[in-house]
Formats: C-alpha cells, sequence, structure tokens
C-alpha cells in the first residue's frame, strides 16, 4: 500500500524553485484567539473553541480581572474565589433586577433575573441547578441566589416571607454543614427549595426538600475535619447565662467533636453563628423556650458520646455503665429520662426467641455501636424536626402558589482516601444531575437535529448512563445491597463477593482493586472512586434497638417525646423519611420499615429528577481553582480546572454552541443555546418586514426559504428542518439588527408625517389663536378707557371721604387722649390723697396700741405686787397655824383619834380576806 504523499509549497525564487513540505494541521499546536477575545465573558464568542483556549480565558478573568463568573451559552461557570467579594449588596442587586444578561457582565444574579423573568413572561415554573465538586462554592451560590429572589419578589420593604427565606439560610447551615478537608462550610446533605410565587411576582411562600443528611458525621470525624457547626456554636458560647444549663465545656473535652483535632475555623467566630443561628429561629416562629429545648438535645447529644461504657465478664461479652457517670447523669437530665434504664438497655438487648422476650448482654464494642446509633438517630429525627417546622413556617397562607422557581444545592462529587457508603449516594447523585444536564444540553438538542433532517455530524459526548444503569439498574449495585440487607447473616464481604460475580469483566464501569477483596471501584463520570465495603450493610440498614427508643417516648420532654412519637413510615419519601431508618429489637419491627436508606434515596432522587424535568432549567457550574483554599492572585491550577471542565459537561457545551444551530428563537440573549424553537409560523410573524411581499399561512415554509436567503447570504449560517428553522451562533442577532434597522426606517417616515401633521396643526392653533387674541386685546382695550374715566371720577370721591375720615380720626384720636390724661390725671391726685388718709390712720391706730400697751404693763407691775404682798401675809398666817397644829399633835387624845380609826379598817381588810378564801374553797369544791 503506497504510502500518503506529504503535501508541499513550492516558491519560485530565482534562479531556482524550492519546494517546503507542509506538516498536517493534527502536529500544529491549538490557534490562539486574538487580543481582543482575551478574557471575553462569554466561551462560545471564543473564535477558537478548544481546552487550552477556554482555560486560558477563564484563568485570565480569574487572575487578571478579578472576575469569578463565565457565561458558557446556557450555563455559568462560578469559580471559587475563596474570599468575600463585594458583589452581592443591594446595590449590586439594583444594578442586575429588570436588566438583560448581554447588558450585564456575567453574575449570579444574572442568571436568577433571567430565571425570573422567564417565569413571569412565560408562567413555567424554573429551576436553578448548582453543581460542581465539594468545596467549590455551591452553598454560596445558593444562597445569594435566595437573597436575590427574596429582594426582587418582595416588597419595597421585606415581608416577612422574604425574611423567613432568608432566615432558613442560617439554620441550615448550623445543622447541616460541616467543615470537611476540602470544604470549610460543606454541605453534608442535599436540598430543594422552591420558592413560590404569586400571580404579581412576590414571594408567598417556600419549600424545602432534603436529602440524605450524613448522620455518621455526627459520632465520627476523619482528621482536619468536624462535627456539624451547631456544636461548636453551643461550645462556644457555653459561658452564657442560659447555656450554663446544659453543662457544656470546650469542644475538646467531648469525643464527638474533638476527632478531627481541629475544632476551629479560620475566620469563623462560632459565637456568634449561634446567634444569627437564633435570631433566625425567632423570625421562623421558633419560641426561646422551643430552642432551648433544642439546645437541650444537641448537648445532650454530645454528652451521650462521652459516656463511658465498660467491658466486663469472659472476654469481654458483657458491658456496663457505672450509675454515677456523670455524663450519663447529665445526658438523662438534659432529655427527661431514667438514666438507670438507659444505662441498662445501652448495654443489652432484647431478643425474641421461640415467641419469648429474651435480654442478651452486648460486648463493648456492641454497646458502643448502639450508643453512637441512638446519638445519630436523635440527631436524625432533630433534623427532620427543623426542617418541618421550617416548612411549616414557609407555607403559603395568603393563596396557592401560581409558579415557582427551584434552587438545588446538593452536595459535590467526592472522593477521599477512604469513600464509604455516603460518598457512594452522594456520587450517585451527581451522576443522576449530570446525566440530567447531559439530556437537556446534547441528547435532546441532537435528537432534535435529527428529528428536523438536518445534515448534522453528530457531537459526541461523555454519556454517564452505563455508570447510572451500573448503580440502579436490575441487579445493580443498590439491587444487590438491599438484597444482601434482607439476608439475616448478611457482610459486607458476601455483597463485595456478588458484585465482583455479577459485575466484574461485565461492565465497563466497575473495576476490582489488585490488593483489596473487600472493595470495588466504580467509573464515574467526574473521576475513578474506589469504594470500601466495610460499613455499607449497616449505614443501608440505618436501624436502631427499641427499648432506648420506647424510653425517649416517656421522656418527661415535651419535645423529645414529640420527636420519637413520629413514626417513619416506610413508603414516605419525603425529607424527614430518609434519614431515620428503622427500628428493630432483634428481628426487625415490621414491613415499613425495611425500606432502606438506600431504595429510599434512589426513589427521592427519581423524584428530583421529575421535578428538574419538568422545570426549565439554568445552571450554575462551580470550579475549584485549587485544592488549597488560596485566593485570587496565588494559585490557579490548570490541571484540576480542566479535570472539572471535563467532568461537568462545560467544554461539551461549549463545542455543540459552536458546531450546531444554537439560536433558535429570540431571547434578549441570543447567544443562548438550545433554548426554544423557531417555527415558521413564529419566525413569520416577527421577521415578516424584512420579508418581501404577502403570503398564506399553508406556504410560509416556501415563503422563508426563498426570503431567508437574500437576508443571510452565506448559507452555511442557516439550516431549515421540516418543521423549524435553525441558525449558528449570531445570525439571530444579524435577522434583528435588520430589522432594528427596518423598523427605525419605518418609524423615521412616520415620525416625518407625524410631526408634518403636528407642526400644521400647531400653526392653525396659532393663527386662530392669534385672531381671538387679538379681538379680545381690543375690548379689552374699550373696556380699560371706560373704567379709567370710573375710577377717575372715583378716585375724586375717595380722596375726599378719605380726607374727612383721617382729619375726624385725628381729632377723635386726640380727643380720646385728653380725656385719658384727665382721667389718669385724678386718679393719681385722689390716690396720693388716699394714701394719705391712711397713713393718718394708720399713726393713729399706731398710737392707741402704744399707749394701750403702756398701760397694760403698768397694770401688771402694780397687780405682781398685790399678789406678792397677799402671798407674804397668808405665807405667815399659815406659819402660825403649823405650830398650832404641831402642838396639838403631839397630845395622847390625838393618837387615839388616829389608832381608833386604823383598827377599823383592819377588821374590814380581815374580814374582806377571809370571804375571798370562803369563795375560793367553793370553786374548788
Amino acid at each position: 500500500m503506497a504510502e500518503p504523499r506529504i503535501p508541499e509549497i513550492t516558491l519560485s525564487l530565482a534562479p531556482k524553485v524550492v519546494q517546503y513540505p507542509v506538516a498536517p494541521p493534527a502536529g500544529l499546536p491549538p490557534l490562539g484567539n486574538p487580543d481582543i477575545l482575551e478574557g471575553e465573558n462569554d466561551l462560545t464568542a471564543l473564535s477558537f473553541l478548544h481546552e487550552p483556549a477556554v482555560l486560558h480565558n477563564l484563568r485570565v478573568r480569574f487572575l487578571h480581572y478579578n472576575s469569578i463568573y463565565t457565561y458558557c451559552g446556557i450555563v455559568l461557570v462560578a469559580v471559587n474565589p475563596y474570599e468575600e467579594l463585594p458583589i452581592y449588596g443591594k446595590e449590586v442587586i439594583d444594578a442586575y433586577s429588570e436588566q438583560d444578561m448581554a447588558d450585564m457582565d456575567p453574575h449570579v444574579f444574572s442568571l436568577a433575573e433571567d430565571a425570573y423573568r422567564t417565569m413571569i413572561r412565560e408562567e413555567k415554573n424554573q429551576s436553578i441547578i448548582i453543581s460542581g465538586e465539594s468545596g467549590s462554592g455551591k452553598t454560596v451560590s445558593a444562597k445569594f441566589t435566595m437573597r436575590y429572589f427574596a429582594v426582587v419578589g418582595g416588597a419595597a420593604q421585606q415581608t416577612s416571607v422574604e425574611e423567613k427565606v432568608l432566615a432558613s439560610n442560617p439554620i441550615m447551615e448550623a445543622i447541616g454543614n460541616a467543615k470537611t478537608i476540602r470544604n470549610d462550610n460543606s454541605s453534608r446533605f442535599g436540598k430543594y427549595i422552591e420558592i413560590g410565587f404569586g400571580s404579581k411576582g412576590d414571594i408567598i411562600g417556600a419549600n424545602m426538600r432534603t436529602y440524605l443528611l450524613e448522620k455518621s458525621r455526627v459520632v465520627f470525624q476523619a482528621p482536619a475535619e468536624r462535627n456539624y457547626h451547631i456544636f461548636y456554636q453551643l461550645c462556644a458560647s457555653r459561658d452564657l447565662p442560659e447555656i450554663r444549663g446544659l453543662k457544656l465545656d470546650s469542644a475538646e473535652t467531648f469525643r464527638y467533636t474533638n476527632q478531627g483535632m481541629d475544632i476551629n475555623i479560620p475566620g469563623t467566630d462560632d459565637a456568634m453563628e449561634l446567634e444569627q443561628t437564633r435570631n433566625a429561629l425567632t423570625i421562623l416562629g421558633v419560641q426561646p423556650d422551643q430552642q432551648m429545648e433544642l439546645f437541650r438535645i444537641l448537648a445532650a447529644v454530645l454528652h451521650l458520646g462521652n459516656v463511658d461504657i465498660q467491658a466486663s465478664g469472659r472476654g469481654g461479652d458483657r458491658s456496663y455503665i457505672n450509675g454515677d457517670d456523670r455524663s450519663l447523669v447529665t445526658f438523662s437530665k438534659l432529655m427527661g429520662l431514667e438514666g438507670s434504664q438507659m444505662a441498662h438497655w445501652l448495654c443489652n438487648q432484647r431478643l425474641a426467641v421461640g415467641g419469648e422476650m429474651l435480654v442478651k448482654p452486648m460486648s463493648g464494642q456492641q454497646a458502643n455501636e448502639a450508643r453512637d446509633a441512638l446519638a445519630k438517630h436523635i440527631y436524625g429525627q432533630l433534623f427532620a424536626w427543623i426542617v418541618q417546622r421550617l416548612n411549616s413556617a414557609l407555607r403559603a397562607k395568603r393563596e396557592q402558589p401560581k409558579t415557582f422557581i427551584g434552587v438545588l444545592d446538593i452536595y459535590g462529587f467526592e472522593t477521599f482516601d477512604r469513600n464509604s457508603f455516603e460518598q457512594f449516594c452522594i456520587n450517585y447523585a451527581n451522576e443522576k444531575i449530570q446525566q440530567q444536564f447531559n439530556r437537556h444540553v446534547f441528547q435532546l438538542e441532537q435528537e432534535e437535529y435529527i428529528r428536523e433532517e438536518l445534515p448534522w455530524n453528530r457531537i459526541e459526548f461523555s454519556d454517564n448512563q452505563p455508570c447510572i444503569t451500573l448503580i440502579e439498574g436490575s441487579l445493580g449495585l443498590l439491587d444487590l445491597l438491599d438484597e444482601e440487607c434482607r439476608v439475616p447473616k448478611g457482610s459486607d464481604e458476601n455483597w463485595a463477593r456478588k458484585l465482583y460475580e455479577q459485575h466484574l469483566n461485565q461492565s465497563l464501569n466497575f473495576r476490582k482493586p489488585r490488593m483489596s477483596n473487600t472493595a470495588f471501584i466504580v467509573l464515574h463520570f467526574a473521576d475513578m472512586v474506589q469504594y470500601e465495603c466495610q460499613g455499607f450493610l449497616d449505614k443501608n440498614r440505618d436501624t436502631i434497638f427499641e427499648e432506648p427508643i420506647n424510653i425517649m417516648r416517656a421522656s418527661q420532654s415535651e419535645l423529645v417525646a414529640e420527636l420519637f412519637q413520629q413514626q417513619p413510615t416506610g413508603g414516605s419519601l419525603s425529607a424527614s423519611s430518609v434519614p431515620n431508618g428503622g427500628v428493630r429489637s432483634g428481628k426487625r419491627a415490621h414491613r415499613e420499615h425495611k425500606l432502606s436508606v438506600g431504595f429510599q434515596f434512589r426513589q427521592s432522587l427519581h423524584l428530583l429528577m421529575d421535578t428538574l424535568n419538568s422545570t426549565t432549567p439554568h445552571y450554575v457550574r462551580c470550579i475549584k481553582p485549587n485544592d488549597l483554599k488560596q485566593p485570587f492572585l496565588c494559585v490557579f491550577d490548570p490541571k484540576r480546572a480542566v479535570q472539572q471542565l471535563r467532568a461537568c459537561g462545560v467544554l461539551e457545551t461549549i463545542r455543540i454552541s459552536a458546531a450546531g444551530y444554537p439560536s433558535r428563537q429570540y431571547q434578549q440573549l441570543s447567544y443562548l443555546p438550545l433554548i426554544e424553537l423557531w417555527t415558521y409560523d413564529e419566525f413569520f410573524a416577527r421577521y415578516r418586514v424584512l420579508l418581501d411581499g404577502s403570503s398564506a399561512q399553508d406556504d410560509l415554509r416556501m415563503f422563508c426559504q426563498r426570503g431567508i436567503p437574500k437576508l443571510i447570504p452565506d448559507t452555511e449560517q442557516y439550516c431549515f428542518g421540516k418543521t423549524k428553522v435553525f441558525f449558528r451562533a449570531g445570525q439571530v442577532a444579524v435577522l434583528e439588527r435588520l430589522r432594528a434597522e427596518k423598523l427605525w426606517s419605518a418609524g423615521v417616515l412616520i415620525q416625518s408625517w407625524v410631526r408634518r401633521w403636528l407642526q400644521r396643526r400647531r400653526y392653525l392653533k396659532l393663527r386662530w389663536s392669534a385672531l381671538t387674541l387679538q379681538r379680545y386685546t381690543r375690548g379689552a382695550l374699550a373696556r380699560r378707557l371706560a373704567w379709567t374715566l370710573r375710577y377717575t371720577r372715583a378716585a375724586l370721591i375717595v380722596q375726599k371721604t378719605y380726607r374727612m375720615v383721617m382729619v375726624r380720626q385725628l381729632y377723635l384720636t386726640l380727643r380720646e387722649a385728653t380725656i385719658t390724661i384727665q382721667a389718669f390725671a385724678r386718679g393719681m391726685q385722689a390716690r396720693r390723697t388716699y394714701r394719705l388718709l391712711l397713713e393718718e390712720r394708720s399713726a393713729v391706730r399706731l398710737q392707741a396700741w402704744v399707749r394701750c400697751w403702756l398701760t397694760r404693763r403698768w397694770f401688771r407691775r402694780v397687780r405682781a405686787a398685790v399678789v406678792l404682798l397677799q402671798c407674804c401675809v397668808r405665807r405667815r398666817a399659815a406659819r402660825r397655824e403649823l405650830r398650832r397644829l404641831k402642838a396639838e399633835a403631839r397630845s395622847v387624845e390625838k393618837y387615839r383619834e388616829l389608832n381608833k380609826g386604823m383598827e377599823v379598817k383592819l377588821i374590814q381588810l380581815q374580814l374582806r380576806a377571809d370571804q375571798q378564801v370562803r369563795k375560793r374553797r367553793v370553786c374548788v369544791c
């Protein structure tokens, strides 16, 4: 077979001819874009679309322009800046409100505005799907999206509904987010929030659905990771008066919070975060006493982790808890339980054997596992209760929502050194979301081209359907897991063997590690992940013994009893049922409790996909610039960035946007691909002003096929389908420009005729007005002359009368002044005479009183002298009488008379005493 001939270029250079070989295009480096397109805000606008150009454009915008948002057709690419940026304030929201996406820089607010306006205009439900790896900024993007809707969908001042929607964020972050090695605020659960809008576009309610809370984090954290934020917030606020009763200490002292050995997050104040959480709970109607009930349960979970379970018996087959265990006492007090019963049933289990109930002791390891299972169950129940309260507070009360916008914030793709059941479910959810994206962006688009019989070279994209089939298909990983869970003695090792037998060498997405028989590898759309089988069955069952639950139901705390009175229903697929699991007492309690976590999670994912497929999706792809959490001007890892771009389908989006016909219906952002369709009726209705002649409804296709080549000479820029017409990127903008020019010309012509008619009408009005003014002016002048003559005569009369009035008024004023002066003079004279008379009368009275006083003083002196003289005379007579009486007293007769009287008195007293003695004796008898 002959070798292919290498093309050559021949140059005629005198005096010889030189031939140079031309290398094939495959050997050349990718072409670079012109400098004018460097830092372009839409990747589809680049002249050359390939990975190096896309990566360079993102790098320039991130490092040089400090811009984190870039459009990629219908996808908004958001690069995590790892620091707070001043681009989310109220003024920025006002700037993006009611603005076209093409007129503003890329921003998550612009995407939210497009979704909001589309919902108002078309009255269709919308969804904003935010995806990316863990730590790429999905939660922050979802939070700012909700803030935007709360502002544009509210009144001039925030109503209670908008405040409640925003208040749900700090609550869910506190109880559902935690620090991981890749993200300081990683969502450990998925949530889909439907924000309901009324007929006027205002928010009237919301609803939240949650998916697969990572309950294992409550009892275990990997190094450099933390438990849920709420635990550290309570420990940091332990000195508050209302928190002291929880008996909390530093987070380092609790087993459930110190395993990661890193209790602090740089730049985060846990005490301040708790204050924000409490304020949010208050806004949502949770009273302070109920808040303290929540905090008591959370603190009790921490104390439960510190309960010391000690092994005993032969080989440690038994266990016990000291009755005075401080942590158990505190836990029982906070939960309102009997401490002795809880200590007993944490170390023992009840088994049903032959119709009889037996109590079997548990080993130390089993008791510790039972304690951790109880802690996870308590936290799961509390999480479900809080979500239920949030939905009750956010539920629309005035009217039913007309449309809604859903915001999906779900965990990102995860791969760690050791991956378990949680990572498997998380990556499975990301596979489903990626499949929905592929179907909406690639598959449906290309199927539309084939259905319209367009000359089209199919673009290959990474279809992850085989991976999803491996996970959820018949005898897939989840089916085999549920089957092994139903086996009485099922184990992780048996499940691994079944996986190898069923899928090894049968599925391209399944592999077996070389050095392990209890692990398997799944080739996901984003990366190859190895999962350890250990713990899969227990986490999929998610069971707990019945006896501790019965103790909880008998709690003295109303909230604790309420949490455990709610029986998890097996058929429910709501958020509250997913994390609950079942309850067992040796055997499974009831058929409805046999639904596994994996089965419920799969069903809830199917419901989520149905919801997303029934709405108009808007995509936000979050990208991590590096794995070191470094902000601007530090590190932009191109390898990690291109890996994420490939994984989330951004590069395929660019390829199909460039190769296909993205502009199929006019939108304010014409370069957005794959929005809606241009039918011939719609095209004719909008662009008939550009088409010559008229057309009947039955030949619109032929009419458009004759008219469009006159508008767009390049036949490669458009294509006619059976029922629709397709345009390449930028052609709708050309048509819009031609249409605008045509309308502008017609508008100018119409304006010229209208202005002529208005000017002539104005002239006629002015002429008629001038004649009318002249007529009225002449009449006014004549009347003014007559009025002048009248006013002259009247002026003389007025002057005469005025002068008379003024002179008379002066006379009256002088007369009144004279009379007034006379009256004042006479009055002053009379008052002077009156004062003299008063003074004379006062002097006479004074003299009379003085003379009276002198006479009285003389009288007192004379009377005192007479009294003194009488006293002296009487004293002398008394002395004389005294001497006489003394002489008589010394005589015998006088003594006798005195003694006689005394004898009589003594006899009387003796008689009286005898009578009293007799009376006493009578009383005694």
